[in-house]
């Protein structure tokens, strides 16, 4: 179940990358792609939480070990959000500007 589990996570987050990538054409947004690379980001985060919710103090795992306690465990949803937000001010603010200043 570990296993699997750490599969799904990396499988979603390689796919937020590539629709992250994906999602830009001719200066402009492709919406449905970037949503679903949001989703599969905070999917990504679902997956790391309950990782560390069914693994954490089996010694198992280092990383999952640390996540002995809800508030620290509760940091992975955080990171998730934040990451998410920061991602979106980036591509709202940064990389959208220069696509359409580089097209004009």
């Amino acid at each position: 179940m570990l296993y699997i589990l750490i599969s799904v996570a990396v499988i979603l987050f390689i796919t937020h990358v590539f629709l992250l990538f994906t999602s830009f054409s001719n200066a402009s947004l492709i919406s449905p792609r970037y949503f679903y690379s949001h989703l599969t980001l905070w999917l990504t985060g679902l997956s790391v939480f309950a990782l560390a919710t069914l693994f954490n103090g089996t010694n198992q795992s280092g990383f999952l070990d640390y996540f002995d306690t809800w508030v620290k465990r509760s940091y992975i949803l955080l990171f998730t959000f934040g990451l998410s937000l920061v991602a979106h001010c980036l591509v709202t603010f940064l990389v959208l500007p220069l696509l359409r200043k580089s097209k004009a």
